[in-house]
């Protein structure tokens, strides 16, 4: 059977053939060009060799408390860097980047405006491997996973520093934070002004609460600053709980 096209649908199928012929030629030519790419095994290893380096200055090989690796440089090609808390006078706070950084900086935040108004210096992070104690909970200071919150008015080894009613925020937010921090008021050796990471690396439950921050932050009415009511009943309950928990 014969079938009879028009001129213009004719042009049109020789375009449509020719336009996959140019992009099948780009295709089958990606392979050589690739290869044209491909790094000198010099420079790979060279550039292994600089990461060793690195990895070797940086890294201690050292779990702190939580799990997370402790690191003997910040603000050096490590995971710990200087961050910004914004909405505060902070300078910055030296702590792992990524989602243990924006649940730390939640913590703080939600410190700053509902606890006590924060001064530049108030809040410290990372230290040192060999400054901290490693069986205690302040060796995650050097993993970058936990900060210190005015050291200075809560003293390690003291209780009670916190109001009742302040009390009743730490625990909302530590409930609001899904039980992935810890603080340091509730270990056996207290140590009121430190909030630290309470999973090990690759636990979901920190990339789901850092992502349910995240939006939050970017909704208007949501995050640290809103206003939240941590007597309501059903954000006390969680709080209890997860105190009962982490006991």
């Amino acid at each position: 059977m014969t079938v009879n096209i028009s001129r213009r649908t004719a042009l049109r199928r020789a375009a449509f053939v020719s336009a996959a012929a140019a992009v099948g030629s780009q295709v089958l030519s990606a392979p050589a060009r690739a290869a044209d790419r491909a790094p000198d095994p010099e420079t790979v290893r060279r550039e292994a060799a600089k990461a060793q380096e690195r990895n070797k200055r940086v890294l201690s090989g050292v779990p702190s408390k939580n799990g997370w690796e402790m690191e003997k440089l910040a603000d050096d090609h490590g995971s710990v860097y200087t961050r910004p808390v914004p909405g505060t006078p902070l300078e910055g706070v030296r702590m792992r980047m990524g989602d243990v950084e924006t649940v730390l900086v939640h913590v703080i935040t939600r410190f700053h405006y509902e606890i006590g108004s924060l001064r530049a210096g108030e809040v410290t992070g990372w230290q040192a491997p060999g400054s901290v104690r490693k069986g205690l909970s302040e060796s995650n200071l050097a993993s970058g996973t936990a900060v210190r919150i005015r050291p200075g008015s809560y003293p390690s080894g003291a209780r009670g520093g916190f109001f009742p009613l302040e009390e009743l925020v730490v625990r909302d937010i530590l409930a609001e934070c899904g039980g992935v921090v810890r603080w340091g008021g509730d270990d056996r050796k207290p140590d009121e002004s430190l909030f630290s990471l309470d999973v090990p690396p690759g636990d979901e439950r920190l990339k789901e609460t850092a992502a349910r921050i995240r939006g939050w932050n970017h909704t208007p009415g949501l995050g640290a600053g809103a206003p939240v009511d941590p007597l309501q009943s059903q954000r006390r309950r969680a709080a209890e709980r997860l105190a009962a928990q982490q006991a």
